[in-house]
């Protein structure tokens, strides 16, 4: 590869998840000459994937939304990619809940027929349930115009949102908690209504209910999917638009924004190269970028630093990775999530580990959902456990190196597996019988992984402020330094998607005339 530092680029994309791919894509696609940087060995961050012993995991797709051909993420990632990428449909049912031991719920797309899963379960609050439907909708439709002024010009923005003012109370400012209780007292359809919170990370007591709708009533729309090949399919498709023009190099940490005069110039690596741009992009969080990478900061800087790090982060979680071999389908395995919560409490995260039982578990079977896996003659499939969990319960390894981290640690990890297990087998014991092969991650491997604070899986916590936060803009107030990704937007694929195709356009405004398709 040619010398970075000789190219002359137009912008440095720090962090290769989706939002700094699509960026540097965007801008790459207008001939623009964009330096993708990454710490990790693999590209594509959360959307990348492992292998161990012949079994292969994505490390953080489950399903994504948005998905289907007549979407617009979809005909953007088109745009972006080299050559189309494939996706496949999970069904009408893309979640089945669990609660105590009830039977189980499945729930299925669109609007109209999940309203009608939960009036054949719960007959008796039809009323509420068709209450619960138009709330999604308009919680959705909210979130939209909210975070659509983050590319705008200040003063635009701050006209859209006295336009939605009313729209913004009354979904964007109350919690999903708090328009549960205004529409039921049933505490089992409260329960269900706030189950799928997992999906961007917010609690339902500490959750814009506009962020909890905006996901969990994306599926709603268009279904569920999950890309052909896998979650490496996107860095596969993605990358090489990049590179048309630009580079993608991996294992490359960057240590500091190059400042001068007030602007950013530029980014310093860990082995002190030196590499100059007219735009630098940190695709890899706000609250990282500001802690990590901003050297002395003017009054104005230190001001917009401070309001990001007001914003609390995310939770963190366990992921206990499954091999299996054998007829899972057969045994009881589906493409469709399963929501375990075996109290019948969904606003519940583990935080007595691994001393107590996990009061919550999303189990996933990932070769399922990927038409294209062979399972072979041996049947060989993957699948996921995962539990949202405290970062407290290893914080007191978070100072250490991996493998530095002492006989405590690695017994620790075996109660976690072990109990994570005994949950699994209790609801699905043939499956149980199945596992080959397991191994766990940690809030540790996320904190290693990410960078993000705590172990925080979707970086910044759904809350009403982070919603309203005027921080979170693609342009900040360091001149040449722009904020791509999931924290700029929503979580997930699609909110990353978005974070990172407005960031290219707040660098170069010809990017918005693609977003009509």
């Amino acid at each position: 590869m040619t010398d970075a530092t000789t190219r002359g680029w137009d912008a440095i994309v720090i962090g290769s998840g989706m939002g700094g791919m699509a960026a540097a894509a965007a801008l790459s696609k207008l001939g623009r000459r964009a330096l993708l940087l990454e710490k990790h060995w693999t590209l594509g961050g959360q959307t990348h994937s492992f292998s161990r012993h012949g079994f292969t995991w994505d490390v953080g797709l489950h399903y994504l939304s948005c998905a289907a051909p007549q979407d617009r993420e979809r005909k953007l990632l088109d745009w972006i990619a080299d050559r189309p990428m494939e996706f496949a449909s999970l069904g009408a049912v893309y979640d089945i809940l669990h609660l105590g031991d009830a039977p189980p719920l499945p729930l299925s797309r669109p609007y109209e027929a999940q309203e009608r899963d939960l009036k054949d379960r719960f007959p008796d609050q039809a009323e509420a349930i068709e209450g619960w439907t138009r709330a999604l909708r308009a919680g959705r439709e909210t979130l939209m115009k909210a975070t659509s002024t983050r590319a705008m010009p200040r003063l635009a923005g701050e006209l859209l949102g006295w336009w939605n003012r009313r729209a913004i109370a009354d979904w964007g400012l109350r919690t999903t908690r708090e328009v549960i209780d205004g529409l039921t007292d049933d505490p089992a359809l409260a329960a269900v209504m706030a189950a799928q919170w997992g999906d961007h990370g917010g609690r339902p007591g500490a959750a814009s209910f506009a962020m909890h709708a905006g996901i969990a009533g994306s599926y709603l729309v268009s279904g569920s999917w999950r890309p052909v090949g896998g979650a490496g399919a996107f860095a596969d498709h993605i990358i090489p638009t990049i590179t048309k023009t630009g580079d993608a190099r991996a294992g490359v940490e960057v240590a500091a924004l190059l400042i001068e005069d007030g602007a950013a110039v530029g980014v310093r690596t860990a082995a002190g190269e030196e590499i100059r741009a007219g735009a630098v992009i940190s695709d890899i969080g706000a609250r990282e970028t500001v802690d990590r990478l901003l050297p002395v900061l003017t009054t104005e800087v230190e001001a917009w630093a401070a309001d990001i790090r007001a914003l609390p982060s995310s939770i963190a979680h366990f992921t206990l990775f499954l091999g299996f071999e054998g007829d899972i389908e057969a045994a009881g395995a589906t493409p469709a999530n399963h929501w375990l919560f075996p109290t019948g409490e969904t606003d519940v995260i583990w935080t007595d580990a691994p001393d107590g039982p996990p009061p919550q578990m999303t189990v996933s079977f990932g070769s399922l959902k990927d038409k294209a896996h062979d399972p072979g003659p041996r049947m060989r499939h993957t699948g996921q456990l995962l539990c949202w969990a405290d970062w407290e319960s290893v914080a007191a390894w978070a100072g250490a190196a991996p493998g530095a981290r002492g006989e405590g640690y690695a017994a620790f990890k075996a109660q976690v597996e072990e109990a994570m297990m005994a949950l699994f087998a209790r609801r699905f014991p043939e499956l149980a019988k199945m596992v080959v092969y397991r191994e766990l991650a940690t809030p540790l491997s996320t904190a290693a992984f990410t960078g993000h604070r705590e172990g925080a899986f979707y970086g910044l916590s759904t809350t009403p402020a982070r919603l309203m936060s005027d921080a979170l803009r693609m342009k900040t107030p360091v001149p040449g330094l722009f904020l791509a990704g999931q924290d700029v937007l929503t979580p997930g694929v699609p909110g990353a998607l978005w974070g990172g195709l407005l960031c290219a356009a707040a660098v170069d405004p010809k990017v918005f005339r693609h977003f009509g398709g």
